[in-house]
């Protein structure tokens, strides 16, 4: 009886999952941000972020990419110093915003795509030397093509 009871428990906690994709991680950086680094050979998306006239050095290498989700590193580059590491945003593209971290630099949202119409805006701010993620947004693709939102965070 008691087999017949243990067969019955595991029998209705185990189900058939639809397909699942395993999950692929990007590789960390190597450097510690503020650091001094080169920048990577890599498929570039710069963009002055601090408005100095200059852009920051964005790149990623496509290969180490999961699906079209990139980590994106940044650097950069003040005259008479060395080139800097200042963060990393994930995603598969790149947005600068209006609002601003310390030094003047930007804020900046990656779309992660995550598929089936589904994607995360990740905001990053600058702050103490580089980029942190600050907030993260879980939306969907609606029928008319607008984005729904649900705050995950708070």
């Amino acid at each position: 009886m008691r087999r017949a009871a243990m067969f019955l428990v595991l029998a209705a906690c185990t189900h058939p999952h639809g397909q699942t994709t395993p999950a692929r991680t990007l590789p960390m950086p190597t450097v510690q941000v503020g650091a001094c680094a080169e920048p990577p050979q890599g498929d570039h998306a710069d963009r002055d972020l601090d408005s100095d006239g200059s852009p920051e050095i964005i790149v990623t290498d496509r290969k180490a990419c999961a699906r079209e989700n990139c980590r994106w590193n940044v650097y950069k580059t003040v005259p008479g110093e060395c080139t800097r590491f200042i963060g990393s945003f994930d995603g598969a593209w790149l947005e600068a915003m209006t609002g601003k971290g310390d030094d003047n630099m930007s804020d900046v949202r990656a779309y992660w795509a995550q598929g089936e119409g589904r994607l995360l805006l990740q905001s990053y701010r600058f702050v103490r030397g580089g980029y942190q993620i600050s907030d993260v947004l879980q939306c969907k693709r609606a029928a008319d093509d607008r984005l729904e939102c649900a705050d995950t965070g708070r």
